[in-house]
């Protein structure tokens, strides 16, 4: 279940890292920092969404 949490941090961070980029004018590598973030936060919500399902069976 760490893991999930820890993917969802990691996924804020890189969030914030690309508003950051956006209101400094750095577009491009925002961009970069949109996907790593959509990429974190979709692997956690994945991840959660199967733990859960598996504990219902249960």
């Amino acid at each position: 279940m760490r893991h999930i949490y820890i993917r969802g941090i990691i996924g804020l961070i890189w969030l914030m890292v690309a508003v950051v980029s956006i209101v400094s004018g750095n577009l491009k590598m925002s961009v970069l920092y949109v996907i790593l973030c959509s990429i974190f936060i979709y692997s956690a919500y994945k991840t959660w969404k199967i733990d859960k399902d598996d504990k219902g069976d249960k």
